[in-house]
């Protein structure tokens, strides 16, 4: 559909934000649109990746625009002086730090490194699937632990599935689809027992959005040298999802270890964005910010249909459609949104990210013909 044919559909259906429910006080100034740079209201809009609809930021773009004398090298000595910067923020030394095209490297290079020809790795179900994926392409077995009723990680249950085939267990905190945190004691206190049994990874591509008082992150671990290894990405809360860059923890010997396998190297231009996105904090805190009015809208929304959701600490919300979600995406998308994929087994579920406000009063908007 034409850009123009569908910002008339979606208007005629009620689906202009501003024209359906938007609090005109939500709503951007001048200034903060120059700033934080909200990506187009064009359709369909697609709330279906956990994207930050927002960035990156002016300062980002101008250090990607000043980059661009510097494309011609190549990225190493940029990912070195990166990495001292990133071992500073977590407290750790430059050889912990692991720099990577985007996260998703990260979870898939450490994958093969521990689990291929072979090797077992124990999981949450359902959870983001890069890391086991990519692994059983290359000879590795996963062994599924389903989550709990609250859709929470069934941390005993996954330590007691570690045998003596398991190389790695994998921790997606907060988990995607479902949006959920271990409990802060349980996480330290398993994932301290988990780490004397086998390498525990933790993916930590949502640990921004945390809004729970001193919850830690297993880099604490790290820095204890235990067998834990972390990661981070840039594609979040600072809106460089495109750009691909992200980063692993670990103690230096691990960090090596997992190093040698490391394929797609991220470049000049997103690694001089990334040192910019360290240090905007206003566009951090816009981001965040943002993100509690979203979700709080779509939660208003749910909560008027009856449809129950999972608390949310991430930039998505989990909700039961009470339908197949095949039939509400093709609902949806018949009104112009794109929502979630299916995660299996969970298929009346969906997942929506949060997207700029006029993107969520649309989504609003269609859930409430859908169900109507």
């Amino acid at each position: 559909m034409e850009r123009r044919d569908w910002l008339r559909s979606a208007a005629l259906s009620g689906g202009f934000a501003l024209m359906g429910g938007l609090n005109p006080a939500l709503a951007l100034t001048k200034e903060e649109i120059r700033k934080y740079h909200p990506r187009p209201f064009e359709g369909p809009i697609r709330l279906s990746s956990n994207e930050n609809p927002y960035g990156p930021s002016e300062k980002v773009r101008k250090a990607i625009t000043d980059s661009f004398n510097e494309a011609c090298r190549y990225p190493y000595a940029y990912m070195d002086e990166l990495a001292v910067i990133l071992a500073e923020k977590e407290g750790v030394t430059p050889d912990h730090i692991i720099i990577t095209g985007g996260s998703t490297e990260g979870l898939k290079i450490t994958g093969i490194t521990y689990a291929a020809n072979g090797g077992e790795i124990i999981a949450g179900q359902p959870t983001f699937l890069a890391m086991m994926s990519y692994a059983k392409q290359w000879g590795g077995n996963v062994k599924w632990v389903p989550v709990k009723e609250d859709m929470s990680y069934d941390l005993k249950g996954v330590y007691e599935a570690i045998n003596p085939k398991t190389k790695l267990v994998f921790l997606c905190n907060p988990n995607n689809p479902t949006s959920t945190v271990l409990p802060k004691g349980d996480l330290m206190k398993y994932a301290e027992a988990i780490s004397d049994e086998t390498m525990l990874f933790s993916d930590e591509a949502y640990y921004d959005y945390i809004e729970l008082p001193d919850y830690p992150s297993m880099v604490e671990l790290v820095k204890k040298d235990k067998n834990v290894i972390v990661s981070r990405t840039f594609s979040k809360v600072y809106g460089m999802a495109g750009l691909r860059i992200g980063y692993l923890i670990a103690k230096p010997e691990i960090a090596e270890k997992i190093r040698k396998n490391v394929v797609a190297f991220t470049n000049v231009p997103a690694v001089q964005a990334a040192k910019a996105a360290l240090e905007d904090n206003e566009f951090y805190e816009f981001s965040l910010q943002k993100n509690r009015e979203a979700k709080k809208m779509i939660c208003d929304t749910l909560d008027s249909l009856e449809l129950p959701y999972v608390p949310s600490h991430t930039n998505f919300i989990f909700f039961k459609s009470g339908q197949h979600i095949s039939k509400l995406h093709q609902a949806m998308l018949d009104k112009g949104v794109r929502v979630g994929r299916p995660f299996p087994p969970f298929f009346e579920w969906c997942r929506i990210s949060t997207g700029t406000l006029e993107e969520v009063a649309l989504f609003n908007n269609a859930m409430m013909e859908v169900y109507s």
